[in-house]
């Protein structure tokens, strides 16, 4: 009875610390997420890490940074740690779009997972900038004429994540959506390389 009671405790034990649950520290659900994630079932829309703030001063120009409020020294750090959270679930390589503002364009870039591509219709629209509407449809249209391929990873602002998702993400968080888009979303996870 002993030996029994001994092998289920050292097979709950290796299950608990084995496994992308254990590896990862995410919830069923999240691997979930993940899976689709990983097979192009769903894609990852990113809010641009921190760049401390509101908004843009109003001499903002698209074409220069120096104008823009953009990110610190932590919010480097945090589109760094993108790279190992991702690797961590076993994707090192991604298809990724940023809004062309230099703070999302500098989170993309330093997540170091791909060529980065502009892509106008993840522009904020805060402050009169864009249309809301119109972009957010753009984004929908553009994600959903996409060929298989590499996961999609999208960073962006929280006011365009809050149309396409319903969510208002922090600074630095992500939602996993499923594909394909639409104007009913399903939200799969909310993750963060500091959660």
């Amino acid at each position: 009875m002993k030996r029994i009671i001994r092998c289920l405790l050292i097979t709950a034990v290796l299950t608990l610390t084995s496994g992308p649950t254990a590896a990862t520290n995410a919830t069923p659900d999240e691997n979930v997420a993940w899976q689709a994630f990983k097979e192009g079932k769903a894609l990852l829309v990113l809010r641009h890490a921190l760049a401390p703030g509101f908004g843009d001063p109003e001499s903002f120009q698209l074409e220069d940074c120096s104008t823009q409020r953009n990110l610190n020294a932590e919010g480097r750090s945090q589109a760094r740690a993108w790279r190992p959270f991702l690797a961590a679930r076993g994707i090192n390589e991604a298809r990724v779009f940023s809004s062309q503002w230099c703070r999302c364009m500098d989170t993309a870039n330093g997540m170091g997972m791909g060529p980065v591509t502009e892509w106008p219709s993840l522009n904020s629209f805060f402050q009169g900038r864009g249309d809301r509407s119109l972009q957010t449809q753009q984004t929908i249209e553009q994600v959903n004429a996409m060929a298989p391929g590499k996961p999609i990873i999208m960073v962006s602002h929280q006011v365009n994540i809050t149309a396409l998702a319903r969510v208002s993400p922090s600074s630095n968080e992500g939602v996993i959506i499923s594909l394909p888009l639409s104007e009913n979303p399903r939200v799969l996870a909310r993750v963060s390389p500091s959660k």
